[in-house]
C-alpha cells in the first residue's frame, strides 16, 4: 500500500468521479483506475462503489476513509515541520466561503491576498457554499476555517468562532404595505409582526435563514416562506 494509492482514493471519493479526479491530480483516467483497483487488492475488498452514475465509497471505503485522510495529514505534517526549518512556512489552507462574501464590505479578496504575499509557498483553496455545509466540513477536517452565517450566539461545538461582521436583520417590502404603514418611522419590527405574511428568503442551511427561523420561533410561529 503506498501513500499515493490513499491520495488517489481520497480523492476520487471527493470528486465522486474517476474523470474529475484525473483531472485534479494530473493524471490519466486508466491509470488512475488501476491504482484504486491494486489498492482494493491489497485490502481485500472494495472500497469504491462504481455502479451509480457518481462514485461513492463502499460500507468498507467509508470506514477506511477517516485513516486515510489522517495518513496524508500526517505526511504533510511532516513536510511541513521539516520545510519549516528552512524559514518558509509551505503547506494547504482551505478556506470556505457563503456565496458572495468576496463582493462585501469585509475585504477577504485583500485578507487572502495579503496572505499570499507574505506565504507565498502556501497554497490556498477556496470553497463555495452554505453555511451549515462549510460547519460539517470543518468538523469533518475538509476546511480549515470558514466566512459563515451563523444562527446562535454560541459556538457550535468543536468549533471556534471570531465575529468579523455583525449586521441587523432587515424586513423589506414594496411601497404601502401593511408591515410599513403599521411601522412607519419605528426602529425595528418585531419578529411577531411577521406572522402570516409570506417571506422570502435564503434557502436552508444559509445563515441569515437559520436566524430568522429562530427568531420566528422564540416568537412561537414558524415563518411562511413563499
Amino acid at each position: 500500500m503506498e501513500l499515493r494509492q490513499l491520495r488517489y482514493f481520497v480523492t476520487v471519493v471527493e470528486e465522486a468521479g474517476f474523470t474529475r479526479a484525473a483531472e485534479r491530480l494530473h493524471l490519466a483516467q486508466p491509470g488512475l483506475s488501476a491504482q484504486i483497483r491494486q489498492l482494493e487488492r491489497e485490502v481485500g475488498q472494495p472500497l469504491l462503489d462504481r455502479s451509480g452514475r457518481s462514485v461513492r465509497p463502499t460500507e468498507v471505503g467509508e470506514a477506511v476513509l477517516p485513516y486515510a485522510r489522517a495518513a496524508l495529514a500526517a505526511v504533510d505534517g511532516v513536510r511541513q515541520t521539516v520545510e519549516e526549518y528552512t524559514g518558509l512556512l509551505r503547506g494547504r489552507v482551505a478556506v470556505g466561503l457563503v456565496p458572495g462574501t468576496l463582493a462585501h464590505a469585509f475585504d477577504v479578496a485583500g485578507q487572502l491576498a495579503d496572505f499570499h504575499d507574505a506565504h507565498p509557498r502556501v497554497e490556498v483553496t477556496l470553497t463555495e457554499d452554505t453555511s451549515d455545509r462549510m460547519l460539517a466540513a470543518l468538523r469533518r477536517g475538509e476546511l480549515d476555517l470558514a466566512v459563515i452565517g451563523v444562527a446562535q450566539e454560541a459556538p457550535p461545538p468543536g468549533i471556534a468562532l471570531h465575529v468579523v461582521i455583525d449586521e441587523p436583520l432587515v424586513a423589506a417590502a414594496v411601497p404601502g404595505h401593511p408591515l410599513l404603514l403599521a411601522y412607519d418611522g419605528a426602529d425595528a419590527v418585531p419578529p411577531t409582526a411577521l406572522r402570516g405574511h409570506p417571506l422570502i428568503s435564503l434557502p436552508h442551511g444559509t445563515g441569515m435563514r437559520g436566524v430568522l427561523e429562530r427568531l420566528c420561533a422564540e416568537a412561537g410561529f414558524r415563518p411562511h416562506i413563499a
